[in-house]
């Protein structure tokens, strides 16, 4: 998985990103203003930085000169959409606004760090192995043939493992935010995906919530 900086100086939000992407396998080390970022940058190398534009002693803008090639997601201000336009054309992989849902967050990281090639291809744990570059899934050598949304569904639990998902969050990541069918698919869906794979242990059901994969 990735190593990323997180730099923002608002504490809370800071260890909520930082929790949240070491759930799902992250790597993250943290900075409370731009000036703590770029020290940090001068001596460690990082797969992504997430920089919040209004920092202390230096701004994510400054601290994006220092990033020499490292993808960057900006945090800016809801109101302030000269900061997200200025950060795309410096070249920035993304932004996300504040206030923001952390599962959008994720995704957000997930699809920089795929775009740039510095996502994991592959992913080994007890028989099984993911190849997601191929979209396929292997149990003890043999591969598992999985409709495509159950693939999609199972590479999204996979993607956001150690967090919980509930049936509406994963419809709308799977099926769609316009889907109109009954959110008891996902039920269906999870059942066959448990039975191909054998996942009974690591494919949790919540109580009146929804799902999460633990690993």
């Amino acid at each position: 998985m990735a190593k990323i900086l997180v730099a923002e100086d608002e504490k809370p939000i800071r260890n909520l990103i930082m929790r949240n992407l070491e759930l799902t396998g992250h790597t993250c080390v943290g900075a409370c203003d731009g000036l703590e970022a770029t020290r940090l940058l001068e001596n460690e190398a990082f797969d992504l930085l997430i920089l919040d534009v209004m920092m202390p002693k230096l701004s994510g803008f400054e601290v994006f000169e220092y990033a020499e090639g490292t993808p960057v997601v900006f945090v800016t201000a809801k109101n302030r959409l000269d900061d997200r336009l200025k950060g795309l054309s410096l070249g920035a992989d993304d932004y996300i606004v504040k206030p923001f849902e952390i599962q959008e967050l994720l995704l957000r990281v997930k699809a920089v760090l795929r775009r740039t090639c510095r996502e994991e291809q592959k992913l080994a744990f007890d028989d099984i192995v993911i190849d997601f570059s191929a979209k396929k899934v292997f149990l003890r050598g043999n591969e598992i043939i999985l409709t495509p949304k159950e693939y999609s569904l199972f590479e999204t639990l996979v993607s956001n493992r150690n967090v919980a998902l509930s049936r509406d969050k994963l419809i709308s990541l799977v099926w769609g935010y316009d889907y109109e069918g009954d959110s008891r698919t996902v039920d269906v869906h999870i059942r066959q995906i448990r039975a191909k794979l054998e996942l009974k242990d690591r494919l949790k059901t919540l109580y009146k919530t929804g799902y999460r994969f633990e690993l």
